[in-house]
């Protein structure tokens, strides 16, 4: 038994990442609205939610748990309306939610930390796992890069995993921190615009997640 992992399995793990947290979704559009209202730490939470979830979803798919595959196209409906469901909650409060812009530094001085946004950790993990599309598609990226690079034992399984969360992170971080720059023009007026944008976008996400849920049902194909 090798301790030692496929070295190759490293740099795909964070390329695959980098391209999994890159396209802009509603996960991803919640994590950009916290960095633009919190500052850096703000978005780096969101997006730890986000990696966390990303890592949990490669484990299965570095284990090779086809079964996993298996039930999530089986209960696709049902996890697509737990997220729809979702989606609709955090865009309306988002609509209605009065914006703040915090500052760099709080009242005493200090500077936000992590655990100041600790919250915005489960609700954008909660979101990442109940978006079918994503879970399947990060396990169709695992298939094509499976082709390339083997991943034979489980010391590779976990590489791949801790390289994927690695990747997805540092994405989050240069994102957030890049926003965190020029989040100080704006004013609390634009904000709120901004704030209202979004939000049509996640409850439009939303609508397009609960629609085709109506319409399988209906048409007597829903499982």
């Amino acid at each position: 038994m090798t301790f030692l992992p496929n070295l190759l399995i490293i740099p795909a793990g964070i390329m695959i990442g980098v391209l999994v947290a890159m396209p802009v979704g509603p996960v991803n559009l919640l994590c950009l609205q916290r960095a633009l209202e919190r500052g850096f730490w703000g978005g780096v939470a969101a997006g730890l939610g986000v990696v966390i979830g990303d890592g949990l979803i490669a484990l299965f798919a570095a284990l090779g748990v086809g079964a996993v595959t298996g039930v999530i196209r089986h209960y696709r409906m049902t996890v697509q309306t737990i997220g729809g469901l979702a989606l609709l909650v955090f865009g309306i409060r988002l609509y209605f939610t009065r914006p703040q812009l915090m500052r760099d530094e709080l009242a005493g001085g200090e500077r936000p930390s992590l655990a100041a946004f600790a919250w915005d950790i489960p609700q954008t993990f909660f979101l990442t796992i109940t978006n079918p599309g994503a879970v399947l598609g990060l396990f169709a990226i695992f298939g094509g890069v499976s082709s390339f690079v083997e991943v034979e034992s489980y010391i590779d399984a976990f590489t791949m995993v801790a390289a994927v969360m690695g990747g997805s992170l540092l994405w989050w971080v240069v994102l957030s921190h890049t926003i965190s720059r020029f989040r100080n023009r704006i004013d609390v007026d634009m904000l709120r615009l901004l704030n209202r944008l979004a939000s049509l976008i996640l409850l439009g996400f939303a609508g397009l997640l609960l629609g085709e849920v109506v319409i399988k049902f209906i048409t007597g194909r829903v499982v």
